[in-house]
């Protein structure tokens, strides 16, 4: 029994290979899935988190190539302390499955484990480790902090002290949101493909797109042949807006300012890690494995709270031979309305006072979308404040 993991034919490797050089798809042909059913049914279970479940999802369609499963500790090890599996390969943050101490001892023995969600198998695991690791250890490193405040820090802390190993063969995925645009790997470089697009830039968001995201965009647009607007959909913090919410606004938002042979909107189902640089670069290579030639990287790139340097996500690249990473990070700086320039611009453009620049503090953004107020112009567009106190109005945000 084998998944589809050495997809490496001419016509996915354009306009990019992916990370190391084949797509290492992880969900069993049709014709095999009944027999692991039927296997998976006899064997001892582990239940999925929704975390766990979108590295799953990730895992079975290439996402997360080179991987072929969850990291056994020497990649664990590499990953933690260098950025990178234990064949070299950069890889900045840990893929793994955790579990309690009394399930691992229940385990024990066992050489394949059924992963189910919600009572449901979905995967084969082939069990090859188990193993205790230092999670104040992994914290420090991965996210720069052992505060439990921080979200990716408190998730970490909470889940299992034992993580098991092992490559995966996915048979099922649950019926999940958004389904029109949850394109996997092989089918957006497909998409790439049929509309005749050598270079794609990757943006990746999990807040709605106002008019500084869609200038870099559009900059970033000016120099390649397409876009691919990828928010994450994935498990985030509380007070995130719903990535319903959030989808719509990019719909009105393309239907009216972007031309539409240019962009291509899909879903990346991970869940947010908020590691800030590590986790820039570990999007940057995921979306090279979704075919994508470059990668905008905008300030505090997926931090949070003040943990990070303004800046930190895009010097990290700088520690990397551009060939390792093989996607490449397009860097902008904090953009914003000039009122003297009339227009967007930044730092590097723009040689005005802030006086004379439109910004908003999220809390103020939420307050007037509370109010049925619209933000200004010059930092959203209508529609998309339209949809967003809409939202607010029902309590979906």
């Amino acid at each position: 029994m084998t998944a589809l993991s050495q997809v490496a034919q001419g016509e996915l490797l354009a306009p990019i290979p992916p990370h190391g050089g084949a797509l290492q798809e992880r969900l069993l042909p049709e014709a095999e899935r009944e027999a692991a059913r039927a296997r998976a049914a006899a064997l001892p279970a582990v239940e999925l988190s929704a975390r766990q479940l979108a590295d799953l999802e990730l895992l079975a369609g290439g996402a997360f190539s080179p991987l072929t499963g969850f990291l056994g500790w020497e990649d664990y090890r590499a990953v933690v302390e260098e950025m990178r599996l234990a064949d070299g390969t950069v890889w900045p943050l840990p893929v793994t499955l955790a579990v309690d101490r009394d399930r691992a001892r229940a385990l024990h023995g066992a050489e394949e484990v059924a992963l189910a969600y919600e009572g449901r198998s979905l995967a084969l695991l082939r069990l090859r480790e188990a193993y205790e690791y230092d999670k104040a250890r992994e914290a420090r490193l991965v996210y720069g902090t052992d505060d439990a405040r921080h979200p990716g820090v408190a998730a970490l802390y909470g889940q299992g002290d034992v993580l098991l190993a092992g490559e995966v063969d996915v048979f099922d995925l649950p019926e999940r949101p958004f389904a029109a645009y949850r394109l996997t790997p092989r089918q957006t470089r497909a998409a790439f493909r049929e509309r005749g697009w050598r270079t794609v830039v990757a943006f990746q968001t999990r807040n709605p797109v106002h008019r500084a995201h869609e200038y870099i965009q559009k900059c970033a647009l000016e120099i390649v042949d397409g876009l691919l607007l990828h928010p994450l959909v994935g498990e985030t913090k509380d007070d995130d807006v719903p990535a319903t919410v959030r989808l719509r606004c990019y719909e009105v938002l393309l239907a009216g300012y972007y031309p539409r042979d240019r962009v291509l909107l899909a879903v990346f189902p991970a869940a947010m890690r908020y590691a800030g640089p590590r986790e820039a670069v570990f999007h940057a290579l995921v979306r090279k494995n979704y075919g994508c030639t470059h990668i905008i990287i905008g300030r505090d790139h997926a931090g949070v709270g003040n943990y990070y340097g303004t800046y930190d996500a895009q010097r990290i690249f700088d520690r990397f031979r551009p060939e390792e990473i093989g996607i490449t990070p397009l860097k902008f700086e904090h953009t914003f309305w000039c009122r003297a320039c009339g227009g967007m611009a930044s730092a590097k453009v723009c040689p005005h006072d802030a006086a004379e620049h439109v910004t908003l503090s999220g809390t103020r953004v939420r307050e007037l979308l509370r109010a049925g107020e619209r933000p200004p112009a010059e930092f959203t567009r209508p529609e998309v404040a339209d949809v967003l106190i809409a939202a607010y109005r029902n309590g979906a945000a």
